[in-house]
Parts: C-alpha cells; sequence; structure tokens
C-alpha cells in the first residue's frame, strides 16, 4: 500500500507505456510542450469536464470523478463514470480521446487503470470500460481483462521505481518520436540526451550550477 504523499498520476501510465523518456521528462524533470494535438486534446477535454452529472434511461453519468488507489499508488480524474441507476454494483469509467483508435493499448491502460481506482474505492467489480473517439463519435468497448490488469500493475511498479531513483533514460529514436511534443527537448537524434547532458558532453557544462 502506498501513502498520500506517494501517489502519482494516473496519466502517467499511458505515458509511461509510450516511452519511459517522455514520462521521465514529464514528470520527473517536469517539462511539457503543448503541440497541435495536446492542444486539441485539452480543449476537448474541456467541453467534456466540466463539473457535475446527468441522467437519462436509467444511467447517472457523473463527469470530472476523482480517482485514488493506494494499491497502485495512483490518483487521477475520470472524464465520465456512469452507473446503472438500478444497480449500484454496475459502474463504468469512460475515457474521452479527442483523436482515432489506436492499435496499441495505451488508452485502454488509462481506462483499465482508472477501473482499478474505481473498484478500489466502490469495492465492486468492473469488467468493463469505454474510450469515446472524437474523430469517429463512437465508443470503443474495452475489457478489463487479467491481461490489461497486470500490464497496469507492472507499469505503475515501475513508475513508482524510476521516481524513486529520479531516473530519465535516455532515448532510442522510433518512428512515434516524430508525433512526440518533447522531441526538441528529448533530442533523440544525438543519442537522446537531454539539452542540458549534450553540452556537458562537449564540457560546456551550460545550465547546470556547479
Amino acid at each position: 500500500m502506498y501513502s498520500e504523499d506517494e501517489l502519482l498520476p494516473l496519466s502517467g501510465l499511458q505515458h509511461l507505456s509510450f516511452c519511459e523518456r517522455q514520462w521521465a521528462l514529464i514528470h520527473v524533470e517536469s517539462m511539457w510542450e503543448e503541440s497541435a494535438d495536446t492542444l486539441r486534446g485539452r480543449f476537448f477535454h474541456e467541453r467534456v469536464d466540466a463539473s457535475g452529472y446527468s441522467c437519462r434511461a436509467g444511467l447517472r453519468a457523473e463527469r470530472s470523478v476523482r480517482l485514488v488507489s493506494y494499491v497502485y499508488g495512483l490518483y487521477g480524474v475520470a472524464d465520465i463514470v456512469e452507473y446503472d441507476a438500478d444497480s449500484k454494483l454496475s459502474i463504468m469509467p469512460v475515457e474521452y480521446k479527442v483523436g482515432n483508435p489506436k492499435i496499441e493499448d495505451w488508452d485502454r491502460l488509462q481506462v483499465c487503470a482508472q477501473a482499478l481506482c474505481l473498484e478500489e474505492m466502490e469495492g465492486v467489480r468492473i469488467d468493463v470500460g469505454a474510450l469515446y473517439y472524437g474523430e469517429t463519435r463512437r465508443r470503443e468497448v474495452v475489457e478489463i481483462t487479467e491481461k490489461l490488469r497486470g500490464r497496469v500493475g507492472r507499469l505503475a511498479r515501475r513508475m513508482h521505481e524510476l521516481y524513486a531513483l529520479g531516473l530519465t533514460p535516455r532515448a532510442e529514436a522510433r518512428s512515434r518520436c516524430r508525433r512526440c511534443s518533447l522531441r526538441e527537448e528529448c533530442l533523440p537524434s544525438v543519442g537522446g540526451l537531454s539539452a542540458i547532458d549534450y553540452w556537458e558532453d562537449f564540457g560546456l557544462g551550460l545550465g547546470r550550477s556547479q
């Protein structure tokens, strides 16, 4: 079990599964750069995440639900959590994404982590979540399988391990780097050095106190 002070952002699981270095640059070194993709995502979520809830046909949908798991050491906010008005045991997290569905499990891992938080908070078993994509305007149902749960658990442990070490892994240049908002800070084309490390390798030591 983790304490309140040890909790880490649930959103970091998606960053970590995409790239450990990207996660560290954001969550260890506090770097963040807006790109066209992240701006679209932020504006999309601002429309979705208005606090409050709505009801329809036996369904209650609560927005901007705060989440926490002391088992996995995570905290965050669910875009929407849907409750079946006829059964308090039926709960489903719904995550909104601005783009298109992905082959990789990055988004599914985030929904699974939200479900695990809700299970711990509500004392129920959650078997499905959902992803709503702005480009297709359709939902993708996500089965909260044992395999997906296991991956969330391993990623959460790895995230806490890296955070405790204060470690930023070196980058490996990959095709996905072209879409990363931190590409200029990461410098994958020069071996994954940070800008500070890059200049220190030349003996200049710029930007770091001696």
